[in-house]
């Protein structure tokens, strides 16, 4: 296994993956599998749906390039800080917000919390405290993918970024194991023992609240402390993995990876589901993608999330050109990718 810093540029493995994985779920979204397979045939030979040329991607691509921005923008301006990233990445997600181009069935959250993000509240305050949606960690891949961070960097900012919009307390601790998967996959981690290290990650983590990154978050919630806050997160967290472990090597690829760990509606099924789909078929990027998009569930963010896996792995070589020259937003991603890899 090649490793980052070689040609496998995973980078730009992941954020197309990402994408393609968003567009081929796209249309199978809200479906379940007998329509999905009505729809597309086969799901072992579903083709990226395209109109006029172009594969149209979801809020999933959108609001990960527009972290990706964010990022981009913070560490410009030096060492990567909670004050230093929250500002630009609440006016990129403000930004999302007003683009007209924010008509692709986006998740009530993100609408709610951006609109209160949209004045000079506090972040915190905007923060949609009792949320757990997949918002939170279909978008959070790019932090995994920037060289340099140290662990406390990479975990702080992708619990930050989902707590602006997901401030509940899974939200925050899927979007740390989204992003710490990503960052392993990338670094050439061995797939089948994956699921085993983001366990020993969520168990270090469990009683971790980083008040530097989330300030006083936990305070608009019930919890007694913000030990207590950040706990229920980690501890649902571990029961999902530990769900997902259980059956990794036994499941029947040919049934819906939901019927295994959910149906990715909320942010830790859509972190296992989708880890079950890459996990799968590791080396075989096409089947995994296609098998994250015909589910019953969250197909778009389950399947984008199995891209930004696959392609963190095997990097930009997963996947055929064919899509990735159609891919809707292809020279931003490329550029991130090409930053990231360098």
């Amino acid at each position: 296994m090649t490793t980052r810093g070689t040609k496998k540029a995973a980078a730009t493995g992941s954020l197309l993956g990402l994408a393609l994985g968003d567009a081929l779920g796209f249309p199978t979204e809200f479906n379940d599998v007998p329509q999905i397979l009505a729809k597309c045939g086969p799901w072992r030979a579903m083709e990226l749906p395209t109109s006029r040329g172009t594969a149209y991607v979801t809020d999933d691509t959108q609001m990960a390039l527009a972290f990706a921005r964010g990022i981009r923008t913070a560490m410009g301006r030096g060492v990567l800080a909670p004050l230093r990233l929250a500002r630009p990445v609440r006016s990129e997600y403000v930004d999302w917000y007003h683009s007209p181009e924010n008509n692709r069935a986006p998740g009530r959250t993100c609408l709610v919390a951006c609109r209160l993000l949209d004045s000079d509240r506090l972040w915190q305050d905007a923060s949609q405290i009792h949320s757990k949606g997949c918002g939170a960690n279909m978008r959070v891949a790019p932090i995994g993918l920037v060289p340099g961070l140290t662990d406390e960097q990479r975990s702080g900012a992708a619990q930050l970024q989902s707590a602006l919009t997901h401030g509940h307390p899974t939200a925050l601790a899927a979007s740390d194991l989204t992003a710490h998967a990503v960052h392993l996959l990338a670094q050439g981690a061995d797939p089948t023992g994956l699921v085993g290290r983001l366990r020993s990650y969520a168990l270090d983590h469990r009683s971790r609240y980083d008040e530097r990154w989330l300030g006083d978050l936990w305070t608009r919630s019930q919890d007694p402390d913000a030990a207590h806050f950040i706990r229920r997160g980690w501890d649902e967290c571990l029961a999902v993995l530990e769900r997902l472990d259980a059956v990794q090597r036994t499941a029947d690829p040919e049934r819906d990876p939901c019927e295994y760990t959910g149906d990715g509606w909320i942010a830790e099924e859509a972190l296992a589901t989708a880890l079950l789909s890459f996990l799968l078929f590791p080396d075989e990027p096409l089947t995994a993608l296609r098998r994250a998009a015909c589910t019953r569930g969250d197909s778009d963010s389950i399947a984008a999330l199995a891209g930004a896996f696959a392609g963190a792995h095997l990097g930009a070589e997963a996947w055929p050109k064919e899509w990735t020259d159609r891919i809707e937003h292809r020279d931003e991603l490329l550029a991130f990718g090409a930053l990231w890899d360098a």
